[in-house]
């Protein structure tokens, strides 16, 4: 994509080698100022800067996109100096508020948070979903850099040149935005350095191709490398054109943040249920979150304004300045959680309906890929939420939360087993799912009682049972209610508990279905894909 890499070259310039303050040689190191790429086809011009800033060797840049190289052809976290893996358009910034807030309000540190986007992707209903979210928190410490190059993928961007109408748009949700030409060095050097109280959009008039004669400002040219005798003769062209190769080094930060330890956290103090009282896994969810808050000051809580049908309300209450609210805008809420959780500074556990979270498939996806470690939790799952209907019915999200490489999906089914998911997921690297219930239904399992991921739970078993039957959360009170019924009948069925449906346990369903000679049902709150 050597057009976009183009229009963004002055920007990047005055970004990595003027206003940001960081140590080249520790790309991570928790008080450098952060860079998100949210137009993430650029990621050429991000290895450029970084072999030019000295931590790349600039041979490195030629082995771009080959399949042994860490240059991947979006930016991706296997790249030290990548937070967030981006090239899924429009969700760059919902990180960098993540990023910004955590920065602001959790390590209350100097560093600033920058976030390059394309004017392509300004289309996207999550940028105004993040610009929003920055506006309303106030963040000053996040500076979103509009390239407006006019030209899109396949035709030209619906604004194209007109920045005045961005500006609007930006001041609308609550920013301070500065028009300015994108090419002048000049220029971006000033309008980095204006502070204000509210976050800064910087809207650059550039060139997609700027410098390239015949190519700049042309369409049809987007993601094409150059005819190998042009692109010679415009190196050539850009080479005379250099005046000074002074190697030029960016400030050091102020380091201000501070040590934080999220490894190992167990709860203060097991759980206190009695069996046979009637819980909702909902609540045993708020009740065991607001517990870990008091095991590490770094455990976060973000809702999308249904705090008090996902309980995350109850964390809210003991611990009201580590509570994130996002209100009802899950896909920058997803995106929100992630840039918390980069660099290792916080333990983020996002809630809100289970089926709401289709809406952020994407956002989870990329989050993934970005090696994330966000716990998000689902409540009013299945059928069982009764009379709201099937709009606010999750029935869809265990088949797209197992799809996600490397996740966990919890589905716990008392108040005990929800409280150790909680627990386990603080602990465990990749992204977590716990599915809820709306329902109130028994304990069933001790305070003592253990949990595994991957390990299931036989809690009916006789040597007379005919029928496997395996259910989670409401569907195995209904098992186990229907084993009542049978038992009166003479008829004996065996019932599972899976905790985790990812990873399943394999072996205990097995074992279990050969000693009732291949007889298994499966009863679920979902529909039968996934």
């Amino acid at each position: 994509h050597p057009t976009s890499c183009c229009s963004a070259a002055e920007i990047m310039s005055v970004l990595f080698f003027h206003t940001m303050r960081y140590k080249v040689q520790d790309p991570r190191n928790a008080s450098n100022d952060r860079f998100v790429l949210s137009k993430g086809h650029a990621a050429p011009i991000l290895y450029s800067v970084w072999a030019e800033a000295g931590f790349l060797q600039e041979s490195e840049l030629l082995n771009l996109r080959k399949i042994d190289s860490v240059l991947e052809g979006h930016p991706v976290p296997r790249q030290v100096f990548t937070d967030v893996a981006t090239g899924s358009l429009g969700q760059g910034l919902g990180a960098a508020c993540g990023m910004a807030y955590t920065g602001k309000f959790f390590d209350r540190a100097s560093y600033r948070v920058y976030c390059l986007l394309g004017d392509g992707e300004l289309s996207e209903g999550s940028v105004w979903e993040a610009m929003a979210f920055a506006g309303f928190y106030k963040l000053d410490n996040l500076v979103a850099v509009f390239d407006v190059n006019r030209l899109g993928q396949s035709d030209p961007a619906p604004l194209q040149h007109h920045v005045e109408i961005y500006q609007k748009r930006c001041e609308a949700f609550g920013w301070h935005a500065i028009i300015v030409d994108g090419h002048s060095v000049e220029e971006l050097c000033k309008a980095f350095g204006q502070a204000k109280h509210q976050p800064t959009a910087i809207i650059a008039k550039t060139f997609k191709g700027k410098g390239i004669s015949g190519v700049e400002d042309k369409e049809s040219w987007h993601g094409k490398p150059l005819p190998k005798n042009m692109a010679e003769q415009v190196i050539q062209e850009i080479d005379d054109k250099i005046q000074n190769k002074k190697k030029l080094s960016p400030a050091l930060p102020e380091e201000d943040a501070p040590v934080v330890n999220i490894r190992n956290i167990k709860m203060p103090s097991p759980p206190t249920y009695k069996v046979g009282e009637k819980w909702a896994t909902r609540k045993a969810y708020g009740v065991a979150l607001a517990k870990l808050g008091h095991a590490n000051d770094r455990v976060i809580a973000l809702d999308g304004d249904t705090k008090n049908s996902t309980f995350s309300e109850l964390f809210k209450k003991e611990h009201p300045s580590r509570y994130i609210e996002c209100y009802i805008a899950e896909q920058n809420m997803v995106s929100v959680a992630v840039g918390c959780a980069t660099r290792d500074r916080t333990i983020a556990f996002a809630s809100t309906f289970a089926t709401f979270f289709t809406r952020a498939f994407d956002q989870i996806r990329m989050a993934a890929i970005s090696e994330s470690n966000i716990n998000l939790c689902g409540s009013h799952c299945g059928v069982s939420i009764g009379e709201d209907g099937p709009s606010q019915m999750g029935l869809e999200d265990l088949c797209m939360f197992r799809a996600i490489p490397n996740a966990t999906v919890f589905y716990p089914s008392d108040a005990v087993a929800t409280e150790k998911a909680v627990e386990i997921a603080a602990n465990t690297k990749g992204i977590c799912f716990i599915r809820t219930s709306r329902p109130e239904n028994p304990v069933i399992y001790n305070n003592n009682e253990d949990f595994h991921i991957g390990q299931a739970k036989v809690v009916l078993k006789s040597k007379d049972d005919q029928v496997t039957v395996i259910g989670a959360g409401v569907t195995l009170h209904e098992a186990l209610a229907a084993a009542e019924q049978l038992r009166k009948e003479k008829i004996f069925i065996r019932v599972i508990d899976p905790f985790t449906i990812k990873p399943l346990d394999k072996k205990t369903i097995l074992e279990n279905a050969r000693a009732t000679k291949g007889r298994i049902i499966t009863v679920e709150d979902h529909y039968h894909e996934g």
